[in-house]
C-alpha cells in the first residue's frame, strides 16, 4: 500500500519517527554528560603554592649586588656580561684578554679580561670552572665612564656624599682633605676611593675582593 504524503497513517508514521530520534539523542547527550564527569573526576587536583613556598627574597638577594659588590651594575646576570660594561663608557674602549693559571689548581687556566678606555681601566677575573666574570679592580680618570647611582669623575663632593650615605648603614664612608673612601663594615675587603681636588672627584679607584 502507497501512502500519500498528507495522509493520516504518513503523518502519524513521522512523529513515531521523530519521538524514537528525540529518545535517541537524549539518550546520547546523557551518556556524554556522563563521560565528562568521569574524565573531569580523573582530572589530577591543581597544586597552587603560596608566598611561603619559595623564598624570593633570599633568591633576588643573592642575585643583585649593592654598591661595593659592583659599582657598575647592579645583577648577577648583568655583571657576567661584558656588554654591560661597554653601555657604561662614553668614549672609544680597547679589550684584552689574557690567560693565567688558576690561583688554586695549576692545571686549569683562567682569564683575565681589561677594558681600557684613555688612561682609565677595568679589570676582570674570569674563572674557567664558574663561568663567572669578577671584577676585581677599576680605575676611573675621566667622566667619560659613569658608575651606578651616576658616579662620576668631576662630579662635586657634597654630590657624593649624598649618594653615599644614601646607601644605608653598612657602607662605611671615610673622609680626608685629599680623598673620600666607601668600605664595608663587615665582610669582604672591598673598597671605593674617591681622589677629591677642588671640591670635586678627579679619579676613582674601586677595589675588588676575588678569591
Amino acid at each position: 500500500m502507497f501512502l500519500r504524503p498528507h495522509s493520516i497513517s504518513h503523518a502519524c508514521g513521522l512523529k513515531a519517527r521523530l519521538l524514537l530520534l528525540l529518545l535517541f539523542i537524549h539518550t546520547f547527550a546523557t551518556a556524554c554528560t556522563d563521560n565528562a564527569t568521569e574524565e573531569e573526576a580523573e582530572l589530577p587536583p591543581v597544586v597552587r603554592r603560596s608566598a611561603t613556598d619559595t623564598d624570593t627574597t633570599t633568591v633576588a638577594s643573592a642575585n643583585t649586588f649593592d654598591l661595593l659588590g659592583n659599582p657598575f651594575v647592579a645583577t648577577l646576570e648583568q655583571s657576567n656580561d661584558l656588554t654591560s660594561y661597554f653601555d657604561r663608557i662614553h668614549a672609544d674602549f680597547t679589550v684584552d684578554a689574557e690567560a693565567i693559571e688558576n690561583r688554586h689548581n695549576a692545571g686549569v687556566t683562567d682569564t683575565i679580561y681589561t677594558i681600557r678606555s684613555g688612561e682609565s681601566a677595568l679589570e676582570f677575573y674570569a674563572p674557567s670552572y664558574s663561568g663567572e666574570l669578577l671584577l676585581q679592580m677599576a680605575d676611573i680618570r675621566s667622566a667619560d665612564i659613569v658608575l651606578r647611582d651616576n658616579l662620576r669623575v668631576g662630579m662635586p663632593q657634597a654630590e657624593l656624599l649624598k649618594r653615599l650615605r644614601s646607601q644605608g648603614g653598612d657602607l662605611k664612608i671615610t673622609q680626608t682633605p685629599t680623598e673620600i673612601i666607601a668600605s664595608a663594615r663587615e665582610g669582604a675587603p672591598m673598597s671605593l676611593h674617591f681622589f677629591m681636588q677642588g671640591g670635586k672627584v678627579t679619579r676613582i679607584l674601586y677595589e675588588g675582593y676575588v678569591d
